[in-house]
C-alpha cells in the first residue's frame, strides 16, 4: 500500500482537492493499472487538445444555416 501511496503524492500533489486523488485512484483501478500510468494516459491525452483552437481556426467557414442543418438532422432521423 506504501507504492500506492507514493504515486498518490506524486502524481496528486498539486491536486486541487483530496476528492480528485480519490477519483483518479478509482478510475486507475477500473482500468487495472497503476495509478501513476493511468495518470500519465490521462495526461497525454488531455494534451492532445491543446492545440485544437489552432485546428479549428484553420478550418473554412462556411455558410451553413441553422435551418440546413436541422432538415439535415430530421432526414437522418427519419431514415432510422
Amino acid at each position: 500500500m506504501g507504492g500506492l501511496n507514493a504515486s498518490r503524492a506524486a502524481c496528486c500533489m498539486e491536486a486541487p482537492q483530496p476528492l480528485v486523488a480519490d477519483r483518479l485512484e478509482k478510475l486507475a483501478a477500473r482500468a487495472g493499472v497503476p495509478l501513476r500510468t493511468f495518470a500519465l494516459q490521462e495526461l497525454t491525452e488531455a494534451s492532445r487538445r491543446a492545440d485544437d483552437a489552432e485546428l479549428l481556426n484553420t478550418l473554412p467557414s462556411l455558410p451553413i444555416t441553422r435551418a440546413s442543418i436541422l432538415e439535415a438532422l430530421a432526414e437522418s432521423r427519419a431514415e432510422r
